[in-house]
């Protein structure tokens, strides 16, 4: 089951505003991602309805949009020169059926364990894509683009520019947009202020009959209801044979952009996600779209950003958004078509600008060396390659880091306060690589009666942290000593079980961090 009810972050008002914004945004983007796939434009509309509306139902993020993404569009692309639009339906189903496979054996909570410097990569990487993919909006339509002749035509960057009058037009309204978004919630907040632009906008073109392009010159959107079709390929292991290696690809990416916009929106709301849920809700939404002519998709961090940006924060928004796109193919094409690319440019660029870690440049100097590189690598990886490689490749550098500086060593010091007690202070990361070490650095016979460990310079990874401090608190039980954990999170003191009741809490000083435990993934 899942609820539309508004809680304490969501109310139906900014829900169904802000879903109708993700809408409009969403049209173009879901075209141009069919372009690159090489289907038609409807197959990428339909996607974008069918995996955004069961997503919103059953996913397990709550404002988190899904729809027809780039990362998958530009792996599809091969596929479908090859053998054609009924194998990729059929590697979309394959593709679903993985990644329900991945959140029944509970994977998703992996995604916990990628760095922050990674996280960052990722985040930067996203938005110079985005950003570089609105570029194309101030080409010339049919014209050539300027690396014409230089192997590198069709490039993302690859654009004829506009000229003349076309271009001052096109500039004065994307900023036009710009600014409305930017200055409109500091006069009112009651309309999401990317809607408000792109309302302004487009009748400022319409009523002045001024010459930009418009949605309806990428394609029409005009269509029927998505019908249940069977892929039309052979049953055999030679159709297995060309799919298989797709759909795992396809998959990946899928889940692992998914689960970090995940974590980035997470980060936003200040709430948590959940990520085998997702990986359920993502994986029903494929099968089901490859059953109905869609491409496939995953979450979307652009479209995700101007949904919470906008006040969405239930799943009404990512449900309005995608009947709200559904009407327009069926009904509303027509006006929809009228809507000046200039105006989501716009909007676009606001993400991006809101999307980039600017703090990222502060902080290189002050960083590890290492977790500067690895920050610059991904970010240049997702956009030279694909988002799962850069994570991927992030990771590795992180892990090799990682054991090169002996991080799993945790460290633990012991003094003696002044009313006697022994105080331990924990250093470095508790996870599965350390907790023999942590372990062997207490001696509950020795120690005072009262004893007090202190988290405030460790974190707590996943559950074999928590069984070695459940552990710890049993031997500290047994001995007939009085013990005392804290600065542990809250997702900590609800987890462990022997040492649960021994956590102080203290509101202001105890950390905010999340555990990669399955209970609540």
């Amino acid at each position: 089951m899942f609820e539309i009810r508004p809680n304490r972050t969501s109310s139906v008002k900014n829900d169904v505003l802000s879903g109708l914004t993700v809408a409009l945004a969403l049209v173009p983007e879901a075209v141009a991602f069919a372009f690159v796939a090489g289907v038609e434009p409807l197959v990428g509309l339909y996607a974008a309805f069918m995996v955004g509306l069961i997503t919103a139902c059953i996913g397990g993020r709550p404002g988190m949009i899904s729809g027809a993404t780039g990362a998958l569009a530009v792996v599809m692309v091969s596929l479908v020169a090859e053998h054609g639009v009924e194998y990729l339906f059929a590697t979309v189903v394959l593709m679903g059926l993985l990644q329900i496979t991945a959140g029944a054996l509970r994977l998703g909570k992996f995604i916990r364990m990628v760095p922050h410097p990674v996280m960052m990569g990722f985040v930067n990487g996203l938005a110079i894509v985005i950003f570089l993919a609105q570029l194309s909006q101030f080409g010339e339509k049919g014209q050539p683009g300027w690396l014409e002749g230089t192997g590198l035509e069709g490039s993302v960057i690859d654009v004829a520019w506009l000229q003349g009058e076309a271009l001052y037009l096109m500039l004065g309204l994307v900023f036009l947009t710009m600014v409305i978004i930017h200055f409109l919630p500091r006069l009112t907040k009651a309309v999401p202020a990317s809607l408000a632009g792109i309302l302004i906008v487009s009748l400022l073109v319409i009523g002045l009959g001024l010459d930009t392009r418009v949605v309806g010159d990428v394609a029409s959107i005009k269509g029927g209801l998505p019908s249940f079709h069977i892929p039309a390929v052979p049953l055999n292991f030679e159709t297995l044979g060309i799919i298989f290696p797709y759909a795992v690809i396809l998959a990946a990416i899928g889940l692992i952009e998914s689960l970090l916009t995940l974590r980035l929106v997470d980060e936003i709301t200040e709430t948590r996600g959940r990520g085998n849920k997702e990986c359920v809700g993502q994986g029903v939404a494929n099968t089901v779209t490859g059953f109905f002519g869609g491409m496939g998709g995953c979450a979307m961090i652009g479209q995700s950003m101007i949904n919470v940006n906008s006040g969405g924060r239930g799943r009404l928004s990512g449900i309005t958004a995608a009947l709200s796109l559904l009407l327009f193919i069926l009904v509303a094409s027509p006006l929809i078509e009228q809507i000046p690319l200039a105006a989501l440019t716009g909007v676009m660029f606001i993400v991006v600008i809101g999307t980039f870690e600017w703090s990222s440049f502060r902080v290189l100097r002050k960083i590890p060396r290492s977790d500067a590189l690895v920050l610059i690598m991904v970010s240049a990886v997702t956009v030279a390659t694909d988002l799962a490689i850069a994570v991927i490749v992030g990771v590795i550098i992180s892990a090799l880091v990682f054991a090169w500086e002996h991080a799993k060593h945790i460290r633990v010091e012991a003094k003696e306060d002044h009313k006697g007690s022994t105080v331990y202070a924990v250093y470095g990361p508790l996870f599965f690589g350390s907790v023999a070490s942590f372990l062997e650095q207490f001696d509950p016979r020795q120690d005072r009666d009262d004893v007090i460990i202190d988290f405030a310079r460790s974190r707590v990874a996943d559950h074999s942290g928590l069984e070695a401090i459940d552990s710890l608190a049993e031997r500290y039980l047994n001995a007939g000593k009085t013990l005392h954990l804290v600065h542990l999170s809250e997702e900590c003191r609800k987890l462990l079980h022997q040492a649960g009741d021994l956590v102080e809490v203290n509101v202001i000083e105890d950390p905010k961090y999340f555990v990669a435990e399955d209970s609540l993934g």
